[in-house]
This record gives C-alpha cells, sequence and structure tokens, in this order.
C-alpha cells in the first residue's frame, strides 16, 4: 500500500473496505467560494440530502483545474484521457441519515468527450463536455477558459488566478470547504455516493480575476456581488471508490422498527 492510502489519520471516516477503482492527479487548482443563503439551494438538491453551513451560510465553489495521471484499476485508458481540463461547479451537503458530510456537484466540465462519457456511465456524475484552454506560460499566473458544448444549459467561463505562495490556516473555514472524502449525485437511480481519498490539501493564498463566469446562473444560483474566498492548490493525488446508491428516505422509514402498541 502506497504512503497516500495508508495516511489516514486525517479522514473523519475509516477508508472503504472495497478496493479503489481510479485514481487520478488535481493540478494548479482554484478554490474560489461564495457565501449564500442555504434556502437559495435548497430546491436545487436532493430530498436525501441537506445543505450545510458554515457561520450560517451555504457556500457555493466555482474550481477550475486540470488533472493527469489518470489510471482505472482494471479498465484500459481512456483514449484522450491522460490529460485534461475540468471546472466544477459545487456545494456542500450532509446526508440527512447518517450526517456523512460531502459534496454536491451542480456540474462538472471537462475538456474531453471520453473522459465525460466515462464519468456520466461509471459515476453519474453531471458531466458537460466543453472546450476549454489552459495558459500555463506566465509565470505564477494560470489562464483559464470553458465554453461548453452542445449539452443544455450554456456556460462559459474565463479567469485568470495565481498562487501567493502563503500558506492557508489550517482548520476553521478551510476545512469546512475543502477536507471532504465522499461526492454525493442525485438523478434517476436516486442519491448516489462516491467515496474519495487524498492527503489534506495543501494550500496557499491565492488571487483571481474573474472576467466572466456563467455557471452559478446556468444552474440556478445567484452569487452575491461580493468577492470570493480564495485559495489555490498545486498538485494532489486522489483515490475514487465506485459509485454506491444510498437508501431513499421511502426505504429508510420503512426500515426503522415499528413501535410497540402502547410505547
Amino acid at each position: 500500500m502506497n504512503r497516500i492510502l495508508a495516511t489516514t489519520e486525517h479522514r473523519p471516516w475509516p477508508l472503504p473496505k472495497s478496493p479503489w477503482v481510479m485514481t487520478q492527479r488535481w493540478n494548479d487548482l482554484l478554490f474560489a467560494h461564495w457565501p449564500v443563503p442555504a434556502s437559495d439551494l435548497t430546491h436545487l438538491l436532493p430530498e436525501e440530502l441537506a445543505v450545510d453551513t458554515f457561520d450560517g451560510s451555504a457556500w457555493v465553489g466555482v474550481v477550475p483545474f486540470w488533472m493527469d495521471q489518470i489510471r482505472f484499476r482494471i479498465l484500459p485508458p481512456i483514449p484522450g484521457a491522460r490529460r485534461f481540463a475540468e471546472l466544477n461547479l459545487r456545494t456542500y451537503v450532509r446526508d440527512r441519515h447518517s450526517n456523512q458530510p460531502g459534496v454536491y456537484f451542480f456540474s462538472l466540465d471537462a475538456a474531453n468527450p471520453f473522459a465525460v462519457s466515462a464519468a456520466r456511465l461509471f459515476f453519474h456524475l453531471p458531466y458537460y463536455w466543453a472546450h476549454m484552454k489552459i495558459d500555463l506560460s506566465q509565470e505564477r499566473e494560470i489562464r483559464y477558459s470553458s465554453e461548453r458544448l452542445i449539452s443544455r444549459p450554456r456556460a462559459n467561463f474565463r479567469a485568470r488566478y495565481r498562487s501567493l505562495g502563503q500558506p492557508c490556516t489550517k482548520g476553521g473555514m478551510e476545512s469546512f470547504l475543502t477536507e471532504r472524502y465522499a461526492l454525493f449525485t442525485g438523478g434517476k437511480r436516486g442519491v448516489e455516493r462516491v467515496n474519495i481519498h487524498h492527503l489534506p490539501w495543501p494550500l496557499e493564498l491565492a488571487e483571481a480575476e474573474f472576467e466572466l463566469n456563467d455557471l452559478p446562473q446556468a444552474h440556478g444560483i445567484r452569487l452575491p456581488d461580493t468577492k470570493p474566498l480564495l485559495q489555490y492548490s498545486r498538485e494532489l493525488v486522489v483515490y475514487i471508490w465506485a459509485v454506491e446508491p444510498l437508501p431513499s428516505r421511502a426505504a429508510r422509514r420503512a426500515a426503522e422498527p415499528v413501535p410497540a402498541p402502547g410505547a
């Protein structure tokens, strides 16, 4: 077992007993987060999930990055998917039954159509194919653009961002937004969970300029007219487990013991 899989003391729950199915490395990642009222997001989530809050607010994240070192445990490589860009729109939730925290994705845009199809097929996540460019030629600055193709709703994104070279303070808000080890998705199959594992995020302070950001509006979310909370991570290796269904609320109620008469 490698060092990453052997390092688990930072996790809020143990690693799954089943084997991981995929690994990848995330590079030059920007976390841009805005506070929004929890009531603005509740109607966008499956009923099995509750909005998770910090300091009385829900948080919406726009997360551009690029990935490489993509490998399935047992499947052959996906054509052209050794390295590509990805852009996420996300918030933070808890399973109403177990109270387990996790990430909920409204959308994930990726530059490779084969990867988009594979992610939809194997992980049931709302991936969209997009034309994306990343310019890493400028020292310390990443120039990033994304234009969603074919699929609706259409959404565009253009930004420049950079690390300030100073580590972020650990704990509190930073941990709430980033140290989550499960993804939730909802669709025709009901709510499902994907477990993930990685070392604690190596976060640095960041600055960014957003020229265009249609993603939140395209998915029914209105961001406040305030500066976002910004963090940068140079790279992080991630292990991913197979998708697993969560029991519906009806199934959970049916499984609850029936109180004895007169109790």
